[in-house]
């Protein structure tokens, strides 16, 4: 078995189930322990940081000589469940792909940016190579959050999987919760009651009507346009009453330009007209969790000397391109780090078949190595 595959083989053969998708789950202290000796015993300088008790970062940094500029390489340690899958810590090679969970999300990925801090430990550049494995990115990103507090640098590197092509855009997401309310009445008594399920079918109306519009507009060049779509609703007690509450979960995915502020006073404005044209209606938001979305400048000089490295690795220039989910790189920008994403393929992200390219692993650690030395030298 080559070096890059026995690699991805002993990260994914390690249980690291995020514990706050899967109560019960491994977490990643097992698979940070290993991270942090493959990475110590490479020459790096490894720091542990608990964001969390018992679910710790790694932070392995290839010290520089001194005047170069820094490069941060990030990937997550934790995986989603294992539920219907047969034996998703067994990893399996067959031709090119190694099977197992997380191989493709973010294993593959993850042994990538080891190997290339390897590779950088043994370089000699007078830049600093950070490479942080960190935790919780398939949950709430708290592994990341705690990065950028106490680390820099002048760019960073997410080897999130992008089948080798150069992500430099993403979108975000702005949860709210949509309450309208009622009056509560007894089913026989019409003239009494204000069903507030009804009326939440009003709002339902304007989501849909406002989806068209953010659809029909001309969005970001690289990720097109933002959406809104209704998650989850409930209301009502029994059948024999008008309802006098009913909730709705939204989800607003938004492109650069767009911020949690705006998307939650665009829902606001929405429900004001409805109170204008309806004097019964009386509907309130509160907004949850938001992650703002990601861009940077193809001109970046980051992004140059990666896509110079990758081409001349693979014999053609990557392509451009943006992403519809969030990742932890929005992150590292909003600290002030230039970041680009980049990555092996494969397929099966929380799917119950999950396998990476080992060629694409391989390629990944080759070009991300090279633009260290370009960059940081």
């Amino acid at each position: 078995m080559s070096e890059v595959a026995e690699l991805v083989a002993q990260l994914v053969a390690i249980d690291s189930v995020n514990p706050d998708l899967v109560p019960g789950g491994s977490g990643e202290q097992a698979i940070a322990t290993f991270v942090a000796d493959w990475l110590g015993h490479a020459g790096l300088e490894v720091t542990l940081d608990e964001p969390v008790p018992g679910r710790p970062n790694v932070i392995a940094v290839a010290r520089g000589t001194g005047g170069g500029r820094s490069l941060m390489l990030n990937g997550h340690l934790d995986t989603v469940g294992v539920a219907g899958m047969h034996d998703p810590f067994a990893p399996k090679v067959v031709g090119n792909r190694l099977y197992g969970r997380g191989a493709f999300d973010m294993k593959g990925g993850l042994a990538a940016i080891m190997l290339a801090g390897a590779a950088a430990a043994r370089a000699h550049l007078r830049g600093d190579v950070i490479v942080t494995a960190v935790i919780d990115e398939e949950h709430a990103s708290l592994g990341t959050e705690s990065i950028v507090k106490r680390w820099h640098a002048d760019a960073a590197v997410v080897a999130e999987a992008t089948a080798l092509d150069l992500c430099v855009a993403h979108k975000g997401f702005v949860w709210l919760d949509i309450e309208v309310t009622g009056v509560a009445a007894h089913g026989s008594r019409p003239d009494l009651g204000v069903d507030a399920i009804v009326q939440m079918g009003k709002v339902l109306d304007q989501l849909e009507a406002l989806n068209q519009r953010l659809q029909s507009s001309a969005g970001h060049p690289v990720l097109g346009a933002g959406s809104v779509h209704a998650s989850l609703i409930s209301g009502g007690q029994e059948l024999s009453s008008y309802p006098d509450r009913c909730t709705l979960s939204v989800e607003r995915r938004t492109i650069p330009g767009e911020t949690p502020d705006s998307v939650e006073a665009e829902i606001q404005h929405l429900l004001q007209q409805l109170a204008a044209e309806d004097p019964h209606f009386h509907g309130s938001v509160t907004r949850g969790l938001a992650r703002g979305s990601f861009a940077i400048s193809e001109e970046a000089a980051l992004v140059q000397a990666l896509r110079q490295e990758i081409t001349g690795v693979l014999g053609r220039a990557p392509a451009i391109v943006g992403v519809p989910w969030w990742m932890d790189s929005a992150l590292l920008a909003d600290a002030g780090i230039p970041t680009v994403i980049f990555g092996p393929g494969g397929e099966g992200a929380h799917a119950t078949v999950e396998w990476v390219s080992l060629d694409e692993v391989e390629q990944c650690a080759t070009a991300v190595a090279a633009t260290a030395r370009a960059f940081c030298a």
